[in-house]
């Protein structure tokens, strides 16, 4: 299972969910009309928990014996007139109540509510910890502060207009998401892709994986206290920005890709050499932080994430490769030229955060080694199809190995030839379902290295 979603249509409200039957199978998609609730499938498949309870707030469907029937995007005492993603602009009303913890009624225990606003330039959410000394006995993340509706805004756009929706869904991930929705819409509309296109579509997906793994590390070394290696990962994040910005004309991919290809075409001319520079600088940067001891110990048995819990929950990306979970869909369900290249998708077993560290290391050998070859098999040709007007209900699906992980667009058109539903199933989404079970049992001190090795975002989990 992949993700779930609703979706309103001329008979009524319907619930839909994605599976994949394997690598190189194609996704298969159920259907199912809503006539009163539905049973949750959250104590078979417990990943939908997450999917259940959003629809349950955005389109007031019931899920019978759902395993945990707190509110997830609405928080505590909002009571919505008319659920938001069917109403027509009706205000929420609101009224201050607790967030949900679980009973507790041992005076030893310490209750600390942090956040939503957080110390330095971080996005809002609230943590709850339960805990005893250092000891955290139960957490749980309040997210979805500044949850933008992003959804519903794709409504009544045009095809072209909705990429730079995409584009803003998460400010990390642009790229990433502009691809994805481009791609729903080239299965929704048939349309076929010029070659260079899907070559200079890798190229930028992979400079963007690079620039997201190196913040990634300089983040991670900043919460081991680790200050030359946060400073060096950084710089190195904003040398691969700056390479952007000289091929392209800005440091962040966007305004490029449009659906059926690209919106002008770029010239990558000596992008090689100046990554090779910079490669011999990132293995160096590499081989120093496996080599710092006082860092290793920080990551190593912190937030152990075990295979079972991580398949069982949704986990994705890095964080379920680290876990020994061997899924990636450049490779299993290929997209742009994937296909005609070759490279490894680096697995570990160990679950902690070192392996998710160790991972995304091997990825940035990967993403450099794609690159070179990409640029190798750039050919001159047009790199835009013109795009035939939207059919009534046509549907597409479009999906993308972001630097977190599985990302999926769907989009349906209505009628007019506009957009009537988009839904995005991000990584951030599913990895933040998951993070929990690697922060209960464990100690307060390990907690911002955790979360730091899990490289989550929460714009792009609360769209």
């Amino acid at each position: 299972m992949q993700m779930a979603w609703a979706l309103q249509t001329s008979e009524g409200l319907e619930v839909r969910y994605l599976l994949s039957c394997g690598a190189h199978e194609p996704f298969v998609e159920w259907r199912v009309p809503v006539t009163g609730s539905l049973p949750s499938l959250a104590h078979h498949l417990p990943m939908l928990s997450w999917y259940e309870s959003e629809m349950a707030d955005l389109f007031g469907i019931g899920f019978e014996h759902h395993p945990h029937p707190q509110s997830l995007v609405l928080h505590e005492g909002v009571k919505p007139l008319v659920p938001p993603m069917l109403d027509d602009g009706t205000p929420l009303d609101c009224v201050s109540t607790q967030a949900w913890l679980p009973k507790q009624d041992n005076p030893a225990i310490q209750h600390l509510p942090f956040g939503p606003i957080r110390a330095d330039v971080v996005e809002s959410a609230e943590f709850q910890f339960l805990y005893i000394g250092e000891g955290i006995l139960h957490y749980h993340p309040r997210l979805f502060w500044k949850h933008r509706g992003m959804e519903r805004r794709f409504e009544g756009q045009s095809a072209a207009q909705g990429v730079i929706l995409a584009e803003r869904v998460s400010g990390v991930g642009s790229l990433a998401h502009a691809l994805a929705y481009c791609q729903a819409v080239e299965d929704a509309l048939g349309v076929e892709v010029p070659r260079r296109a899907h070559w200079l579509r890798l190229i930028l997906a992979e400079l963007e994986r690079l620039y997201n793994h190196l913040h990634y590390f300089g983040h991670l070394c900043q919460t081991t206290t680790l200050k030359v290696g946060a400073a060096q990962g950084l710089l190195l994040e904003e040398r691969v920005k700056q390479l952007i910005g000289r091929h392209i004309g800005n440091r962040l991919p966007r305004g490029l890709l449009t659906p059926g290809g690209l919106r002008r075409d770029l010239d990558f001319t000596g992008l090689d050499q100046a990554l090779r520079e910079l490669q011999r600088q990132i293995e160096s940067y590499l081989r120093d932080l496996e080599n710092t001891r006082s860092h290793l110990d920080r990551l190593i048995t912190t937030g152990p994430l075990t295979r079972q819990t991580a398949y069982d929950q949704g986990a994705t990306g890095p964080v379920e490769r680290a876990s020994g979970i061997d899924r990636d869909t450049r490779r299993d369900h290929p997209y742009a030229a994937y296909a005609e290249l070759r490279f490894d998708v680096p697995v570990e077993q160990a679950g902690d955060a070192h392996a998710r560290a160790k991972v995304r290391m091997g990825e940035l050998h990967e993403s450099l080694s794609l690159i070179y070859q990409a640029l190798t098999r750039l050919e001159p040709g047009p790199v835009r199809a013109p795009l035939p007007d939207a059919a009534a209900t046509a549907e597409g699906l479009g999906w993308v190995e972001s630097p977190r992980g599985t990302l999926f667009y769907t989009v349906l058109f209505g009628a007019d030839g506009r957009l009537a539903r988009v839904k995005i199933k991000s990584p951030s989404f599913s990895n933040w379902r998951v993070f929990p079970y690697t922060v209960h049992d464990t100690n307060l001190m390990d907690y911002a290295i955790n979360e730091a090795s899990f490289g989550l975002s929460v714009a792009g989990c609360d769209r």
